[in-house]
């Protein structure tokens, strides 16, 4: 039997000096800096540190890239937490893992961002002062210093990726993909330019997609009026200003109060403008909702738009892109903003008589997701992804169509989950994602912001306007954008003279749909190639609440281009929220930064706190208070190891022979135990079950491992092999929670050759419940005792008589483990016994009965005052509570939680006095 003793130093002379704390912040920088240096964190640098990695089963995540916008927050803290337990334990299990990191761009974010600070510089109008250059070399400064945070906290956070190999959603690789993905939809029609209503924000200048618009509940005012006094249909509107552009009145078909009017074309004078209105039927307008009357807008409404497009109506544009009234809705309000126009056409509306009601209405507002501005929606020549348009695919795809079968994006976003192919987690978000992808519109892809992948569509100009442009391209860009005519899409500058780029740049999530393949090489042909084993990725691990803005888009875009699904696995986790349950938010000043609490409470405490005591998929709160708990058990796994490195001699045995050694019923139970929480432990983590998985080890550990077997080597003695066999193995399953300090013991205990991060996950089974019964029987003898003891009033450290009323089977299992009972339970004796004596304080243990003899064991005298004196404290406050709760006139005034509160102290008063007053009795 191969068993390595270290016996010719006791192995405690080596670790006499270990501190009785661990002190995280004196140790994490220089494990992390060793990990990188080892090149653990490489895929291609792991064969070098063990050969078990040749031709190993490749795994891999892309980090969710944060945003360029500042530092990480809780949310970016767990994502980190939650994909580093993967990443670790999938490398110790022998795969090899790719962890890909990098950062977004953030587009629209980063330049809002920016332009805010700017403008608090005094910089008015930032863009248009510095011109898009200058401007740009500020944005790209201020995203490469949050760049910078951002990889100093995710290695603070511990996460084994190696940034050396980092990407960026806006560098030069991403650019050629982002380019390419471009031209191919393009190509296949899926691309196109098209003057269409979109949503559009004032303050910043750009279009904005839906999912970039936020609905804020404000209180407006409903008016119902009529256009003029001749108009025989009256409407309701939050927004008058917008009627100058109303083509027509739409009117469900069953709705007979305005049968007579479908069809006919009326002329109305809308405060001092003429207005043409046709009624339409549509069955989309709701009858019973305010007058059953729709006044249409097409230029301002995107439902407006789609009812005009069904009916042939003409669109009307009365607002312009700065928020403020066209020429279209009359002199007397050209260039009015809309609220100056709003009051200004209700008023005109009183003047005339023509306001038929007028109330205040809770309403959704839209607004910009950044700075807040209300948003417009306007007509304007835009970019569009076609998500209903069928295309011929370029490939076999998704194991369903071969190349050149015809569908459309849409039919490759739902079969990818309804296939299976994609496992979205919790199962709860399925039915969200299928909600969406069947309710999605075209993609708005174009922006008029500067920082972002520039679409690579180009126009060549005539002389006269290429001057103009080469004079001021930046305000030149409008017109150019306003160009009919057919521009070309291609991935470099065309040949020849007057070639201009179109200004616009894309969507954010265009590039980011692109991740998990732009990311290993797509379309560089070598590098793809190199990296084609890890695509599909395992998983995608990311924030519930970004379901729309990025998964969905993902699985666009890469089915699209490779017919495959982009992930095998979404696991989509919960918003963390303070300890109220409250969005984090500095205007509430209730933010946990994760560089603060680190220094403070070490960075295992801080990943526990997030990973443990939540669902998959659902909110948790998190308070500083959870963390410094997570600390203080950090410390106490350092305080078993430390109690096992500075007592025992090193041993090293395998399972197969620890199964041969003589064991004791408590080493049995500890290996049964022990291989039944490794077991369950690597299944939890296989199927993303963090908590459970975490809480599970924690149990072990602080409760089987330190608070019974620890203390029952004290007592039997020759425990080195065993207490050397399960540390280690407790070490392995602890680390992809608990890196840090894991590490560190394996370190300074000298347990491997390799560190701890490229160690092998343990395996094995042993397992006996006959034996773990048996123990569990003397674990539960020994607890009872030890209540009734408390129960009783005896001091701790007192040594006492007990005697057991048990079967046969049960008297042999204690005198077996006789030692142990004594030494746990500080007895002086416990004698086996047919019954009680007379006297003595007695309770039931399972099927026995527990005797402890109280002569000599407490001051009888000074028990019975001290009980007394509890139960005179408790009278007056039973007698006083009685009377408040008898009074009628304070119950039927007082708040009903206020009075169930005092009814359930009552009881519990009651209880307490009952039962000291039944111990008092037994004493005398």
């Amino acid at each position: 039997m191969a068993i390595i003793m270290d016996t010719s130093t006791p192995f405690s002379a080596d670790m006499k000096d270990l501190p009785k704390a661990y002190e995280a912040s004196n140790i994490e920088a220089d494990i992390y800096q060793k990990w990188e240096d080892s090149g653990a964190f490489n895929p291609d640098e792991l064969l070098k540190l063990d050969p078990r990695y040749k031709d190993a089963e490749p795994y891999c995540i892309v980090l969710p890239p944060p945003n360029r916008t500042g530092n990480l927050h809780m949310g970016h803290a767990k994502t980190v937490a939650i994909e580093d337990i993967l990443i670790r334990f999938h490398r110790m299990l022998g795969r090899k893992t790719y962890w890909v990191p990098g950062t977004d761009h953030a587009a629209i974010a980063t330049q809002v961002k920016v332009e805010q600070q700017l403008i608090k510089q005094g910089i008015k109008d930032p863009r248009r002062e510095l011109g898009r250059e200058k401007f740009l070399e500020k944005v790209r400064e201020f995203a490469q210093g949050s760049r910078d945070n951002i990889v100093s906290q995710c290695k603070a956070m511990g996460g084994s990726m190696d940034w050396k190999l980092e990407k960026y959603t806006l560098d030069e690789q991403r650019n050629r993909a982002v380019n390419q993905m471009f031209k191919m939809m393009h190509e296949d029609g899926l691309i196109e330019r098209g003057y269409r209503v979109v949503n559009w924000d004032p303050r910043f200048k750009t279009t904005l997609s839906d999912d970039e618009v936020l609905h804020k509940e404000t209180q407006a005012e409903l008016i119902t009026f009529k256009y003029d006094k001749d108009f025989p249909i009256a409407i309701s509107t939050t927004r008058p200003e917008t009627k100058f552009g109303d083509t027509a009145v739409a009117v469900n078909p069953d709705d007979k109060r305005y049968a007579q009017y479908v069809g006919q074309t009326f002329t109305a004078n809308y405060c001092g403008k003429e207005i043409t209105v046709k009624v339409v039927a549509d069955k989309e307008v709701d009858m019973n909702f305010g007058t059953g009357a729709l006044g249409v807008t097409p230029a301002h409404s995107m439902i407006d738009a789609e009812i005009a497009e069904r009916h042939g109506l003409p669109m009307v544009q009365v607002i312009n892109e700065e928020g403020c009234m066209k020429n279209e809705a009359g002199p007397e309000f050209f260039n009015l903003t809309t609220i100056e126009a709003r009051k200004k056409a209700v008023q005109m509306l009183d003047d005339n008589g023509l306001v038929l009601e007028r109330k205040d209405i809770l309403q959704n507002l839209m607004v910009a997701e950044r700075g807040g501005e209300t948003v417009e929606q306007l007509p304007m020549f835009q970019w569009f992804v076609r998500v209903n348009k069928k295309f011929k695919l370029r490939q076999d795809t998704l194991r369903k169509w071969k190349k050149g079968d015809e569908a459309t994006l849409k039919d490759l976003m739902r079969h990818s989950v309804e296939s299976g192919q994609i496992r979205i987690l919790p199962e709860n978000q399925v039915k969200i994602y299928f909600h969406w992808v069947d309710n999605l519109r075209d993609w708005c892809i174009s922006r008029q912001i500067w920082f972002g992948h520039q679409i690579p569509v180009w126009y060549k100009l005539q002389s006269d306007m290429y001057e103009t442009y080469e004079r001021d391209p930046d305000s030149f860009a409008r017109t150019i954008r306003s160009l009919g005519n057919s521009p070309i899409v291609a991935l470099e500058k065309p040949e020849g003279e007057r070639w201009v780029q179109h200004p616009d740049t894309l969507d954010t999530w265009f590039s980011s749909g692109m991740w998990t393949f732009s990311t290993l090489g797509w379309p560089d042909e070598n590098e793809w190639n190199k990296n084609r084993a890890y695509h599909p990725t395992d998983v995608l691990e990311t924030g519930r609440d970004i379901i729309f803005f990025w998964v969905a888009r993902m699985i666009l875009m890469t089915t699209y281009a490779l017919g495959e699904v982009p992930f095998n696995d979404a696991y989509l986790h919960g918003l963390v929220l303070d300890e109220k349950g409250r969005k984090m938010s500095k205007s509430l000043g209730n933010t946990i930064e994760p560089l603060e609490m680190i220094p403070k409470y070490g960075t295992d405490a801080v990943r526990l706190s997030l990973v443990m005591g939540t669902s998959p998929g659902m909110d948790q709160k998190l308070s500083e208070d959870k963390i410094k708990d997570f600390r203080n058990f950090t410390n106490k796994l350092w305080n078993i190891s430390r109690f096992i490195l500075q007592s025992t001699s090193r041993a090293v045995i395998s399972t197969e022979d620890v199964g041969r050694l003589e064991k004791s019923l408590a080493d049995k139970w500890i290996l049964s135990k022990y291989y039944d929480v490794q077991n369950r432990v690597t299944q939890l983590l296989e199927q993303y079950q963090f908590s459970q998985a975490g809480e599970l080890l924690r149990d072990f550990t602080w409760g089987d491992f330190a608070d019974w077997y620890l203390e029952v080597a004290k007592i039997e003695k020759n425990k080195d092999a065993m207490l050397w066999h399960i540390l280690p193995r407790l070490l392995k399953l602890w680390h992809p929670f608990m890196p840090f300090v894991t590490e560190y013991i394996w370190e300074v205990g000298k347990m491997g050759e390799q560190s701890l991060i490229v160690s092998e996950w343990p395996s094995g089974e042993m397992k006996d419940e006959g034996l773990v019964k048996d123990f569990e029987q003397v674990k539960n003898l020994i607890t009872d005792l030890r209540r009734l003891r408390s129960e009783n009033g005896v001091e701790p450290v007192k040594l006492v008589d007990f005697a057991v009323v048990a079967d046969e089977a049960s008297r042999r299992l204690i005198e077996e483990n006789m030692e142990v009972v004594k030494a746990m339970s500080r007895a002086q004796s416990v004698t086996l016994v047919e019954s009680i004596a007379e006297g003595w304080a007695t309770a039931v243990s399972g099927t026995m009965t527990i005797g402890l003899d109280l002569a000599g064991a407490i001051d009888v005298a000074a028990e019975k005052s001290k009980l007394q004196k509890e139960i005179d404290g408790l009278k007056p406050y039973i007698a006083s509570t009685e009377a408040k709760l008898q009074n009628k006139e304070f119950t039927s005034k007082a708040p009903e939680k206020v009075v169930a509160g005092m009814q359930a102290k009552l009881d519990e008063a009651k209880a307490k006095i009952s039962a000291l007053e039944e111990r008092l009795t037994s004493l005398k």
